[in-house]
């Protein structure tokens, strides 16, 4: 325990990942994973200040809050950092025009934003709408535009659901990176960007805070790069070294 003590000697903030943290997707809803539900409710009492942070792309934040709410964890969408609010805002700066190859679920995320005439591509995990057809699509979009952007919600290469491991957007984005010849940008962990707004809103700086995650890259990786110290929980996607 002094180990420990040392460790996150100067922690004022937590940013905790979800999926796989907290709960694991199903069918219909998702089953937390043990202990989750309490070990929330002890760092909410404590002194220090919590933020949830994730990359989760299938559902809107209010669906998700009330997803969580229902499992019986104590949190409001206003303490969420999600990747589609911050594209909002980067495609409305920029001028962006997305062709949008997302989940039904987060169009509504997208409601104030022109799609008219697309001069970019914007993907997100999609599930079962990575199909060929819409892949090949935003191929052709991007293919078309004299200055391609490729915008991706995340580039995890896969989650953890009850029935097992899905593949994730950062598959897709890859294989789009490949065939246009284009780097993409990554609105969600591991950005760093990505980081820092959840760090500005929570009132920290980065060597006050740890992250908690089941990523080694995008959540511990990415905290690290950003100064913060990070933890890799032993629950969703990890897995033992072979």
């Amino acid at each position: 325990m002094a180990v420990w003590g040392e460790r996150l000697a100067g922690v004022r903030g937590v940013l905790l990942d979800i999926s796989g943290v907290l709960f694991d997707s199903c069918e219909g809803g998702g089953v937390p994973i043990p202990g989750s539900v309490e070990a929330v409710a002890r760092l909410k009492q404590s002194q220090l200040k919590v933020r949830f942070c994730t990359n989760e792309s299938q559902k809107s934040r209010g669906k998700l809050v009330g997803l969580l709410q229902r499992l019986g964890f104590d949190i409001s969408e206003g303490e969420v950092t999600s990747p589609a609010p911050a594209a909002c805002q980067i495609l409305k700066e920029r001028g962006l025009r997305p062709h949008l190859l997302v989940h039904d679920d987060i169009l509504s995320e997208f409601d104030k934003i022109d799609t008219s005439n697309p001069n970019c591509v914007l993907i997100a995990d999609a599930g079962d709408a990575f199909s060929y057809k819409n892949m090949n699509k935003a191929f052709q979009v991007l293919m078309e535009l004299e200055n391609p952007v490729l915008i991706s919600l995340g580039k995890g290469r896969y989650y953890k659901e009850t029935l097992g491991l899905m593949l994730d957007v950062g598959a897709y984005m890859k294989a789009l990176e490949y065939a246009c010849g284009v780097e993409a940008e990554v609105v969600g962990k591991p950005s760093p960007e990505f980081f820092k707004n959840a760090l500005q809103v929570l009132g920290v700086e980065a060597h006050q805070a740890i992250m908690i995650g089941d990523d080694i890259v995008g959540d511990v990786g990415g905290a690290q790069r950003c100064g913060m110290r990070a933890l890799q929980v032993r629950t969703g996607k990890f897995r033992c070294e072979k």
